[in-house]
């Protein structure tokens, strides 16, 4: 099973996401897509790493995701990806938009044939005003295209507001 869990800022959507791999019963492997540039991202990664249970696997990778859901998925195991949104912010990055379409790409084609449990989470960023600055507006537009296409591929969908979950698509919570 498939699932993409978007939500804001502090919505509650990495919550969530962690409740339901601890739930599924499969051994989980938490795929961090982040990088510690600085001391408020640290901060953050020591909050993640925090709330997890200590039995979970981690694997931190900000650009190859494609790679490590294939290697790393299994009929047994639960991965939870957290998040899309910085992932995609370290392929604009890397300035390479080859490298982009590549990486995207290959996420997209790898999704529908991985065994076991996917959760993916994601920030939802284009409910606002349009960005005044180019890459802004370059991000919220990839982070929209990609949404589409992960959603297309997922059993099911969830948009979170303050820690409320809203199934967009598939079977309940």
């Amino acid at each position: 099973m498939r699932e993409l869990i978007l939500g804001g800022a502090r919505s509650g959507k990495s919550r969530l996401a962690e409740n339901l791999a601890a739930d599924s019963g499969l051994a989980v492997t938490y795929i961090a897509t982040s990088q510690a540039l600085d001391g408020e991202m640290n901060s953050r990664i020591r909050q993640h790493r925090e709330r997890r249970p200590a039995d979970w696997a981690l694997i931190e990778e900000p650009i190859e995701l494609a790679r490590v859901l294939r290697e790393s998925a299994h009929a047994e195991r639960c991965l939870l990806v957290d998040c899309l949104t910085l992932w995609l912010t370290n392929l604009l990055m890397l300035e390479d938009y080859a490298r982009l379409l590549a990486e995207r790409e290959a996420l997209l084609d790898c999704l529908s044939g991985l065994p076991g449990r996917i959760i993916l989470v994601s920030n939802e960023s284009g409910l606002g005003v349009v960005p005044m600055g180019e890459l802004t507006r370059r991000y919220v537009d990839e982070a929209g295209w990609l949404h589409q296409a992960i959603a297309e591929r997922c059993q099911r969908v969830v948009f979170t507001v303050a820690g409320l979950p809203m199934l967009l698509k598939g079977a309940s919570l």
